[in-house]
């Protein structure tokens, strides 16, 4: 099978706004405020701006790890940025992310409120500002910063490119699906060959580079991404799904998969998080004591 009609590029590009697809009414070639919008500030020093996607999960699960350490400053509210409605683009959210994108940190606890945007630079930061989730011996810092970036350089592969042209790109085209789920097996395959002799990425130790991955690669391979788990055979990585699933079974990955979520399964949606008793009762029911 091939495309049916091959594509010549154009000798400038120009923005066509009705290209089609889930995303194209948000996606555009220009930067910067659509709309004049102030941020929510609650009551916490740490004031989070996201969405349960892949990249707003790693955040939150690790504040939920942080507080479940008895970290009682990394208390946080957590508001909703439904991006689909443009959120990302007020004047607020571009002030705390130039780059109009989720998650969004602004701490309110240093003489001036800092901002930090992009998600692994919010894990480190929040990471090195608790001294928690980093290696204890500093030799083996450089392998758990090499898997964190890792997984910042890997993602977009995975998810702008396959799960874009697999999922949600107007029309199915054979090459470019071929050419991303090759790369997604590829990436699972160096994951998969890691973790054949470690317990967690960087040997016996969790840490932010665990979470930042498992909110990518762990979803993948438990059947939350993309509906593509049979598509890729991802069986076949054995300890990944190892990894991926003994991560999963923490009650603070689970009360980190909720929040500032808006789709799926009402049970696990918790729009805003701004205390622990924010997870109902029932939800709290379901959450094992980590062993």
């Amino acid at each position: 099978m091939t495309d049916p009609a091959p594509y010549t590029p154009p000798k400038v590009w120009t923005w066509d706004s009705e290209s089609g697809g889930k995303f194209a009414s948000i996606n555009r070639p220009i930067a910067g405020a659509t709309h004049d919008k102030d941020l929510p500030v609650g009551k916490h020093p740490l004031q989070l701006y996201s969405l349960a996607t892949p990249n707003g999960v790693k955040v939150t699960v690790l504040l939920e790890e942080l507080l479940a350490l008895g970290v009682t400053e990394a208390e946080y509210d957590a508001w909703l940025i439904r991006i689909n409605d443009g959120d990302q683009f007020g004047s607020g959210f571009v002030a705390a992310n130039p780059n109009s994108k989720i998650p969004a940190l602004v701490d309110h606890s240093t003489p001036t409120p800092t901002r930090v945007f992009e998600s692994g630079a919010i894990l480190l930061y929040l990471a090195e500002k608790h001294g928690q989730f980093l290696t204890k011996d500093p030799a083996d810092r450089p392998e758990m910063l090499s898997w964190l970036f890792w997984q910042m350089g890997s993602a977009p592969y995975l998810g702008g490119g396959f799960g874009h042209f697999y999922a949600y790109a107007p029309e199915k085209w054979q090459y470019p699906i071929d050419r991303f789920a090759m790369e997604a097996k590829r990436q699972l395959d160096v994951l998969d060959r890691n973790l054949a002799e470690r317990k967690f990425m960087t040997g016996t130790e969790y840490t932010i580079a665990d979470m930042a991955i498992w909110a990518w690669y762990g979803q993948l391979v438990l059947g939350r991404l993309y509906d593509a788990a049979g598509f890729l055979d991802v069986t076949s990585y054995k300890h990944v799904n190892r990894w991926a699933n003994q991560i999963d079974a923490r009650p603070e990955v689970q009360r980190g998969r909720m929040v500032n979520r808006a789709f799926g399964d009402p049970a696990m949606q918790l729009h805003e998080r701004h205390h622990a008793s924010d997870f109902d009762t029932r939800t709290q029911d379901k959450l094992e004591p980590t062993g």
